[in-house]
């Protein structure tokens, strides 16, 4: 699994041009499932998403959590992040996961995240074209990969 989280000011997502959830200050996180992945890194990504210290302090330092800060989340499907160009220029999407598979995976992701999560996490709409329209707070973009573990 690979995600890309943007700790946000704010965000709101349209589905064929109609609102469909927003945020406040929290994080905005697209979900990319690849065919390997198990529970087991639905489980360690979540954990991370809302342990991860990327909020500042009084100091401006980054360490607080979106939990410290009692932050929104939002929870995005994404397959693109599983793009490869190594070859060609036309991107090769190989390593995602089925359609059917990765929304299972998705599902069951928004699912672990409402019962860690102190708040109930906003999403967009699997498999639907969306509209994304967020401030991005620092700007702060991570990228996570659970085979990694980076």
């Amino acid at each position: 699994m690979r995600v890309v989280i943007q700790r946000v000011i704010s965000a709101e997502l349209l589905v064929d041009n109609k609102f469909y959830s927003k945020i406040g200050n929290g994080l905005v996180v697209l979900v990319a499932v690849s065919k390997h992945d198990t529970k087991e890194d639905i489980n360690w990504i979540a954990n991370k998403l809302v342990n991860l210290r990327i909020f500042s302090d009084k100091n401006n330092q980054m360490n607080f959590s979106v939990s410290d800060v009692d932050g929104d989340i939002m929870i995005i499907s994404q397959f693109t992040l599983y793009a490869s160009t190594k070859k060609g220029n036309r991107p090769s999407f190989l390593e995602s996961a089925s359609g059917h598979f990765a929304e299972k995976l998705y599902l069951e992701f928004i699912n672990v995240m409402n019962r860690i999560y102190k708040f109930k996490v906003k999403t967009g709409k699997f498999g639907n074209n969306m509209n994304v329209i967020l401030n991005n707070d620092g700007p702060v973009t991570i990228v996570i990969d659970s085979k990694a573990k980076e």
